[in-house]
């Protein structure tokens, strides 16, 4: 059976993340779902309004609403900043309609009526698809591989309107790798900030904070961390870039985790799988 979801790539999936999209594309065609993109979308302004009061400054994530609406399928994004956007917007204006009364009025492409959900990736694995069906359709041995679950801040927080999991102890990281035959590796920073956008203004704090997200994650003995966030990729393998690179502890995207399981190895980046048999049972 297909799933259809509208999918909203986002513009760092677009141009310097173009990866992360390929293989979030690909594995999804391999369990049964059809990411059906948005035509026309715009970026999601990258940031959730401060100021909310403005009901302005949501017309960029409203419009994306509204056109998955206007598709008639539930939206999904794999950037855990466009998730977070989106599905914060989408919560504001549900709890608001005077504000979402005044937004409309500006929207040329028509209402934003509250009809769709906001998806990410991981939640329609866990909950439409299933684990077991993940689990299924792995055919290349991931055994034995050590990977370091890392969520960072945007996907979980704040819990009231993002609702994926549990920002405290979150499980669903954990589950997909998991399914995927590898061993997930908690350690103590997995739901820490990396530093975000502070890599623009103050990129010692930045360099920093991911510095300690992936030492933590070193010495828990992960080989591997593995995320939802380009940006997060971004800053922890920039805060190793003084080391040689045998000492660099690899930051990849969970779907390319995914596709090296799923036995697509040109959608699947640095991982690099074990030869070692898959036990099914096990």
């Amino acid at each position: 059976m297909t799933r259809q979801y509208a999918y909203f790539p986002g513009c760092t999936l677009s141009t310097t993340a173009t990866d992360y999209d390929a293989s979030g594309r690909a594995v999804a065609t391999a369990l049964g779902i059809d990411l059906a993109e948005l035509d026309d979308w715009n970026c999601c302004g990258a940031t959730f309004p401060l100021n909310t009061e403005n009901v302005m400054d949501m017309l960029a994530p409203a419009r994306i609403l509204i056109a998955a609406e206007e598709q008639g399928n539930d939206v999904t994004a794999l950037c855990a900043v466009c998730f977070n956007v989106l599905k914060r917007s989408d919560h504001f204006l549900r709890t608001h309609p005077e504000a979402t009364r005044r937004l409309n009025l500006f929207v040329e492409e028509g209402d934003y009526t509250g009809t769709v959900r906001v998806r990410h990736l991981l939640d329609i694995l866990r909950d439409d698809v299933g684990w077991e069906a993940v689990r299924a359709r792995t055919t290349t041995p991931l055994r034995g591989m050590r990977l370091a679950p890392y969520y960072g801040c945007l996907l979980l927080r704040p819990q009231a309107e993002m609702t994926l999991d549990d920002p405290e102890a979150p499980t669903i990281l954990h589950d997909l790798i998991a399914a995927l035959g590898a061993q997930p590796v908690s350690f103590p920073d997995q739901a820490e900030c990396c530093g975000s956008y502070l890599l623009v203004s103050q990129p010692k704090a930045s360099e920093r904070l991911s510095g300690r997200v992936v030492d933590s994650a070193r010495q828990a003995g992960a080989e591997m961390i593995v995320t939802a966030c380009p940006l997060c990729q971004y800053n922890l393998s920039e805060a190793q870039r003084h080391l040689p690179d045998e000492q660099r502890l690899p930051v990849v995207y969970f779907t390319q985790v995914m596709a090296a399981a799923f036995g697509l190895p040109e959608y699947a980046g640095s991982v690099i799988v074990p030869e070692v048999g898959y036990d099914r049972e096990a």
